[in-house]
């Protein structure tokens, strides 16, 4: 079928259900539904067989959905209904939740259903829970509607009951931090992350609090600033303390979009001197990690080792990169045979911080640190030949992150990962030796179209073309548990040994044909001359990006029609797969 999805934007999961669809062998186009646009002229225009929206906050002109069948994907289960479903959920504590796909029609949300999917509701933010496990289940309705709207005999089932829910407004968000507990606090900021934010008063100024993490140690009174760590700022509850890693200033009037940045970079000069708590050190005779908030985590099980990060949107500043390369030299001097980078739930990386480069005093030389870290810490990867490097996704990864994860031995990815191999939407021509390992896994037609298209790709079709050695179906919660479980019995397997000692004599032949600091040097000329001509389109792509900015039209990549991909695999290019017989699936049922 040729199938239309109208968006308000290109979100995470839009970007799922468009590669998912391809790979199902359906044709596909974008319409972003924005301001002074007419869907019923693109509807008319692309002449689909239906139209699905993934992500819509507007209502579809009954001209449209009158004479196509619309099916909307709405983030609750059935009777569920207003803008703010999946914040209602967190925001009562709800641990299980659902997503319903039904037909558009005069009433918002109470339209007939066509499939619905229902899931588990951890204890995360609302960002990492909307592309962990609401993703899962609205994939996995949106296929089942469209199969059935597809066989033409199936009747959709009207709604019976339904309640709708209010916006929830920052009134209903407010954290009354003399009385709250840090449970409170903590489902508070969940349910607000990353949009739209807690509004709160700080240091004399309001601020959108956005990301929550429990404190069990330090204690305070109630609303006071107690200690920084890694940017994010410490404040007391009544009964602990919460950390926050990011802050974004509230809009004056007429003036531009305020960016979101770590904390201590938002608060700038107003933030009082505090004491800079390191997370506690790795200690491999403890039972399990330190019960505090970090970034940056090491440990072991058996012969492999574990160092997860996450930084927020995934994101990685000039700081991120350094303080990750720090760690992962750390690593190395650990007496393990494999090394996990990655293995969180939620995004891997999406490469530089454009916000933080944004708020720069000099956006340019920020841009040229940044990459440069970038650069540092991929370097690092690949010359690393005396262990194993595995790169575990269980969340999406774009651009430089995408290549940083391209740089280690093998990558395993969860199932629901979306990946954007490219950089040609922020105008630029990237970095992160992509000219030395995309290829290298691809061939260099595919890296060449890869690069080119800038569309996203699912974590199969990346298999199919080399960027994915394993696949692992699980839910976002068991990934790192299966990864772990994987991890150690490949550490443990004579075929790592065997690996590991051809990883150097390769290495060295690829050195001796070009250097590693030749592809460097060369796309690095390209990214500094981007970054230092004002009127390169970087600059407005990047501002536009981070402050929020719309499109005035659907990007040309997106409004084009996409066929159906091939679904049957490709030449294997990339040795098979390291340990003992393949066990991807994960037992019992997936997440959802």
């Amino acid at each position: 079928m040729h199938i239309l999805l109208a968006a308000g934007a290109f979100n995470s999961l839009t970007q799922r259900v468009h590669a998912e669809l391809r790979d199902r062998g359906h044709s596909v186009a974008v319409e972003l539904v924005l301001p002074g646009t007419s869907l019923t002229e693109a509807v008319e225009r692309h002449r689909p067989d239906l139209v699905l929206a993934p992500m819509l906050k507007t209502a579809i002109p009954r001209e449209v959905y009158s004479a196509h069948t619309c099916l909307i994907v709405h983030p609750g289960p059935v009777g569920d209904r207003g803008p703010s479903s999946l914040d209602w959920a967190l925001t009562e504590n709800a641990t299980r939740w659902g997503v319903t796909v039904l037909q558009a029609g005069e009433e918002m949300d109470a339209g007939d259903v066509w499939a619905t999917a229902d899931c588990p509701l951890p204890p995360v933010a609302k960002s990492d829970a909307y592309r962990g496990e609401i993703a899962d289940a609205a994939l996995s309705a949106v296929l089942t509607a469209v199969d059935r709207f597809a066989s033409g005999t199936y009747a959709p089932q009207q709604q019976r009951t339904g309640r709708a829910r209010p916006y929830l407004r920052q009134e209903l968000r407010r954290i009354d931090w003399e009385h709250d507990s840090t449970e409170r606090v903590v489902r508070a900021l969940r349910a607000a992350d990353s949009q739209p934010g807690v509004l709160d008063e700080l240091l004399g100024a309001p601020w959108f609090l956005h990301g929550g993490h429990p404190e069990d140690a330090l204690r305070g009174r109630p609303g006071e600033l107690l200690a920084t760590r890694a940017g994010a700022i410490c404040r007391a509850t009544t009964d602990g303390a919460v950390w926050i890693p990011e802050l974004r200033a509230r809009r004056t009037p007429g003036g531009p979009a305020p960016v979101k940045l770590p904390a201590t970079l938002a608060l700038g000069d107003r933030l009082p001197p505090l004491p800079e708590l390191p997370a506690p050190p790795y200690d491999a005779d403890a039972d399990e990690g330190p019960r505090t908030w970090s970034d940056i985590i090491y440990r072991e099980r058996g012969g492999a080792g574990f160092l997860t990060f996450s930084f927020p949107g995934g994101a990685m500043s000039t700081d991120h990169c350094r303080r990750l390369l720090a760690a992962y030299r750390e690593a190395c001097t650990r007496p393990v045979s494999l090394l996990v980078l990655g293995g969180g739930r939620d995004f891997f990386s999406n490469g530089i911080h454009l916000g933080v480069i944004e708020a720069s005093a000099d956006p340019a030389e920020e841009s040229w640190a940044n990459i440069n870290a970038m650069d540092d810490l991929v370097e690092a990867v690949l010359t690393t030949t005396d262990r194993f490097v595995v790169a575990a996704l269980g969340g999406n990864a774009a651009a430089g992150g995408a290549m940083l994860a391209l740089a280690a031995d093998e990558v395993w990815c969860r199932t629901g990962v979306v990946l954007n191999p490219h950089y040609r939407l922020m105008g630029l021509y990237g970095s992160e030796y992509w000219t030395y390992t995309l290829p290298r896994r691809t061939g260099t037609g595919v890296a060449e179209r890869l690069t080119a298209d800038a569309l996203p790709i699912s974590a199969e079709s990346a298999r199919r073309l080399g960027l994915v050695d394993r696949t692992i179906d699980c839910g976002p919660q068991a990934f790192a548990d299966e990864t772990a479980r994987l991890a150690v019995r490949v550490a443990d397997s004579p075929a790592v040994r065997s690996r590991i000692a051809g990883k150097k004599a390769r290495r060295d032949a690829d050195e001796s044909v070009r250097p590693l600091a030749a592809y460097r040097e060369a796309e690095l000329a390209r990214m500094r001359e981007t970054f230092l001509d004002p009127q390169a389109p970087y600059h407005a792509l990047r501002r536009a990006f981070v402050r929020k900015e719309p499109p005035e039209r659907t990007p040309a990549h997106l409004a084009r029609t996409v066929p159906g991909r091939r679904t049957a695999p490709l030449p294997v290019r990339r040795p098979g797969v390291t340990g003992p017989a393949e066990q991807d699936r994960a037992p019992g049922p997936a997440g959802c």
